[in-house]
């Protein structure tokens, strides 16, 4: 049978409340007196119910084992527990029938982070401890390496002394020949250097004579182009530029004589007709005033007859004035209950007729015979 004995928040030999889970593996003895004993403590009773029993056994020892270390000594060796607590609970549970094959611890922990707290400062130990080692072990290398490095350089440096001593001289040397052969090569390059100008200078003169005779030879070729665009501008654009400008003065002078001889005429024939007019004017003029004085002669001459003549004359105008307005009226009624009436309001207005134009004209009509006699056949 396996089982998982458990003891939870069992205090340490310090006082430490820790959590304890472990394995173990148990059957029941096979030799006769154990089995018998066996047959004696569980017969009747389930699978469930031996485990139980031996579960509760050996979470008591476990218990009772914990209480008599400390956590350092729980954590750090396990298999030394479980070695104790198989040693103390074979013995009960032998009693039993039950043998214990294995005990292992399988967890060990607790809620105040104890153990956390332990490895942490385990792990700073260590890893303090092993950073002292490695810095003790630095400065030994770095004072060996030191130590060396001095001893190499004092070989470097004489070795050097002597190089330079050496590379010295050489480079004296080195100087003195470089001194004569670039003596000897700057006035082989200043030879070579003033033979290339002058036969640079002779190719140059060449060039620009070439140069000149093609500026000619393009200068002549521009200036036949300019001959040529200039005939082409005369022949497309001057001459017949010319020829419409001739044509347009042409045509304005023509308009111009045109609109002169027109107005010319016309005032000819304004003058014309004025002389015309005021020849009519002058002559209708005199003969009103010819017409007039004839008139005046005879209305002299006639004296008040000749008036009567006159009023007579305008009275059909004068009528014809006043009536005028009548003329649109196209009917009048006269309101009266008495045809007498009617009769009386015409020969009234008949009546005040000379009056008025004695008002007007300052004849009077009453003391013409003609008009005596119309007013008494009309009374």
């Amino acid at each position: 049978m396996t089982l998982q004995p458990k003891c939870e928040d069992v205090e340490t030999a310090e006082g430490v409340a820790i959590t304890v889970t472990g394995v173990a593996q148990v059957k029941v003895m096979t030799d006769k007196d154990l089995l018998a004993v066996a047959c004696e403590q569980f017969l009747g009773k389930s699978v469930m119910e031996i485990k139980a029993v031996v579960l509760q056994t050996l979470e008591g020892h476990l218990r009772s084992i914990l209480g008599t270390l400390t956590v350092e000594q729980i954590y750090q060796d396990r298999d030394e527990f479980a070695r104790l607590v198989r040693e103390v609970a074979a013995p009960d549970v032998g009693r039993m029938g039950i043998e214990i094959l294995s005990f292992t611890i399988k967890d060990v922990y607790d809620k105040m982070d104890y153990l956390s707290s332990l490895g942490k400062t385990q792990t700073a130990a260590v890893q303090r401890d092993a950073d002292i080692g490695v810095a003790e072990a630095e400065r030994d290398a770095g004072i060996r390496e030191a130590e060396c490095k001095k001893e190499m350089m004092d070989v470097k440096f004489l070795a050097d002394t002597k190089m330079a001593d050496s590379k010295r001289e050489l480079e004296l040397q080195k100087a003195a020949f470089n001194q004569e052969v670039n003596t000897k090569k700057a006035e082989s390059q200043l030879a070579y250097e003033l033979q290339a100008a002058k036969e640079q200078q002779k190719i140059r003169l060449e060039e620009i004579e070439i140069e000149v005779v093609q500026r000619k030879k393009q200068i002549s070729i521009e200036e036949k182009e300019i001959e040529r665009t200039e005939k082409e501008l005369i022949a497309t654009v001057k001459r017949p530029a010319e020829a419409e400008a001739y044509k347009m003065q042409q045509l304005a002078e023509g308009q111009k004589l045109k609109k002169v001889l027109t107005a010319q005429a016309e005032a000819e024939k304004i003058r014309k007709i004025g002389e015309a007019e005021a020849i009519s004017i002058s002559s209708v003029g005199k003969a009103e005033a010819e017409s007039m004085r004839v008139k005046a002669e005879a209305y002299q001459q006639y004296g008040d007859a000749a008036k009567t003549a006159l009023v007579l004359e305008a009275l059909p105008k004068i009528a014809g004035k006043v009536a005028a307005p009548l003329a649109r009226t196209h009917e009048i009624v006269i309101l009266s209950g008495d045809g007498s009436r009617v009769t009386g309001e015409v020969n009234r207005l008949l009546a005040e007729l000379p009056v008025s134009v004695n008002a007007l004209t300052g004849v009077d009509l009453s003391k013409i015979p003609l008009l005596q006699k119309m007013t008494g056949a009309q009374a």
